[in-house]
């Protein structure tokens, strides 16, 4: 992080690099939010909150925008498109799908893949998750075009992605979360 704690460098969900600006207020007690302002992403905090506790809440309020971002629901040409992107950036290009589409009918896996037709197929459930967590899936889903198991050579084309294991824990605790119980009265109902 760069010595001006008001400026940093932190990742958009495309991967590009964009400013986050943090502005103090003596006024805010307890609230914090945050918003795009161009290319450069602006967190509002209280003026009494620790570095350590800016930092919480910059990692959470970058993934709370990521989110409300990715929930404008992309189709599947535009799904394709990004899986095209990525295997670009990712790897050389050279996983090609046939086709990437969208599916309702994947309740336990977020994803699949079968090498032999080229076709991806994600989870409806992926769609309003933060874009990095996306673009994991169709990473984890190109790989398997190149190499169709979970071997260790999988596993060392994947490290192209540099959000891979961010998005895994994020994957995990979704999974954990949907098998608390359900308590009523908590927050949010």
């Amino acid at each position: 992080m760069p010595a001006d704690p008001l400026h940093r460098a932190g990742q958009t969900q495309r991967g590009t690099t964009s400013a986050i600006e943090v502005r103090r207020s003596a006024r805010r007690r307890r609230t914090v939010s945050a918003y795009r302002e161009g290319d450069r992403t602006v967190v509002l905090i209280p003026a009494r909150m620790s570095k350590a506790e800016e930092q919480r809440w910059v990692t959470v309020m970058l993934d709370k925008l990521a989110a409300q971002e990715s929930r404008r629901v992309l189709g599947d040409s535009a799904l394709t498109e990004r899986a095209e992107r990525l295997s670009a950036q990712f790897f050389d290009g050279r996983a090609r799908p046939a086709s990437v589409r969208w599916v309702t009918n994947q309740n336990t896996r977020w994803g699949s893949c079968t090498p032999a037709e080229g076709s991806i197929r994600l989870s409806h459930r992926l769609q309003g998750m933060p874009e990095y967590v996306i673009d994991y899936v169709l990473c984890h889903e190109l790989a398997h075009l190149l190499v169709p198991g979970h071997g260790a050579d999988f596993w060392r084309l994947l490290e192209a992605y540099p959000r891979t294991e961010r998005a895994r824990g994020y994957l995990e605790g979704v999974v954990a979360a949907e098998r608390l119980p359900h308590v009523p009265g908590a927050r949010g109902e």
